[in-house]
């Protein structure tokens, strides 16, 4: 089954929400405690769109499963050229290489977009996604002790850093 990537459309928007509704609001990949519209996912979408920050799939068999997208750290210019990514697939095809195709893309088209650094935040006891940041060159940088509660527990958060060479912008 071959896989292919290439950029969201609204159309992957319905498949995207229930990747995510399952992937990160159905676990503690992420700390949303209800699950998401499709009307916020697409607001999510076009927000990043208009900012020219990019939506990836991961599309096997003419169906989408995962995306790959990466968005502002903070709102504040001097944070211009670092990026907050987030990476969901779908649990039929986790462990099998979609999340990996679609970081090594994301992470090419940051390189290209003049990114110095993309962070990742995720659940210091996810230790798959540990493991999958580190494989991908991410180095941890910093842990925060209880600072999410969900699913009745306090929950840790750890940074994830990669760092690109960029340009001199002196």
């Amino acid at each position: 089954m071959p896989l292919s990537i290439r950029s969201a459309q609204p159309a992957d928007l319905a498949t995207i929400t229930d990747i995510y509704n399952e992937a990160g609001v159905g676990t503690t990949a992420s700390y949303d405690l209800e699950p998401v519209t499709l009307e916020s996912r697409r607001a999510w979408f076009e927000q990043r769109s208009a900012r020219g920050f990019p939506t990836l799939v991961a599309e096997q068999d003419g169906h989408v499963v995962g995306y790959a997208a990466y968005g502002s750290f903070r709102e504040k210019a001097g944070y211009d050229y670092t990026v907050e990514h987030s990476v969901y697939v779908d649990r039929e095809v986790r462990q099998s290489g979609v999340g990996r195709a679609l970081m090594a893309e994301l992470i090419t088209l940051a390189q290209g977009n003049g990114v110095h650094v993309m962070l990742g935040v995720l659940d210091g006891n996810n230790a798959a996604s540990l493991a999958f940041h580190r494989m991908l060159g991410f180095v941890e940088v910093g842990r925060m002790p209880q600072v999410g509660r969900k699913f009745g527990r306090w929950l840790d958060v750890v940074l994830m850093q990669l760092t690109f060479a960029g340009p001199d912008l002196d």
